[in-house]
């Protein structure tokens, strides 16, 4: 789905656990999420420690969006 939607000309941001699944499937956009049970977040963490944990990550899917990638990129730390 990811590459049928850039192919529209939409950039797409796949944020997933699994980094090779995304690259098997050719997702040009890769943002590395926290973990599979929780991919966007930490339950284990406090209110605020949890807001930040997702704030970095949505601010990641953002700037990966804004960025031209020449084939599939991973956007680490």
């Amino acid at each position: 789905m990811v590459k049928e939607i850039e192919r529209a000309g939409i950039p797409v941001v796949h944020v997933c656990t699994v980094v090779p699944i995304s690259l098997t499937v050719g997702a040009n956009r890769i943002v590395p999420a926290v973990a599979i049970p929780h991919p966007l977040g930490n339950p284990n963490l406090d209110k605020d420690a949890e807001k930040q944990v997702r704030r970095k990550l949505v601010e990641k899917a953002l700037k990966a969006l804004q960025t031209e990638v020449d084939g599939q990129t991973v956007f680490e730390d």
